[in-house]
């Protein structure tokens, strides 16, 4: 996360998590989160993520497949960012325990554009033990 220095002033980082991967990739990844000040738009801050992830030997290629580096802007202080390329908050925020595990960490009461959730409470909504619903159309003893 070093790297991320030359892009502007990191604030806080999450520990680094392992999770399985996911789609075709082989490996598991390891993630985590930074917050990071920096006067680069967003359209000019992936820009810069990109470039290091090439910096660093990515390959454009097959989606959701093994990587060396994979950098993106999940939320940012201007609340929503939409264009072509990039849109903020992240799609798959609410989805991905992988990133909201380590965002809940350094900022667990960010709340979240849209939702009004925090970190956290996404996070819990994610994590939490499911009930089954029980089968109403069969006669119990």
């Amino acid at each position: 996360m070093e790297e991320l220095s030359a892009l502007g002033t990191v604030r806080r980082r999450s520990p680094v998590i392992a999770s399985a991967p996911i789609g075709p990739a082989q490996r598991r990844f390891a993630n985590a989160v930074a917050a990071l000040e920096t006067e680069l738009s967003p359209p000019d801050l992936l820009g810069e993520l990109k470039a290091l992830e090439t910096a660093f030997g990515r390959r454009r290629g097959q989606a959701w497949g093994d990587r060396v580096l994979d950098l993106d802007i999940v939320l940012w202080s201007g609340g929503v960012w939409h264009s072509r390329s990039l849109r903020i908050p992240h799609r798959g925020l609410a989805e991905r325990g992988f990133v909201l595990g380590p965002a809940a960490a350094i900022a667990p009461g960010w709340r979240t554009p849209g939702s009004g959730l925090t970190l956290r409470q996404l996070q819990a909504r994610l994590t939490r033990p499911r009930t089954l619903l029980r089968d109403r159309t069969r006669s119990d003893p």
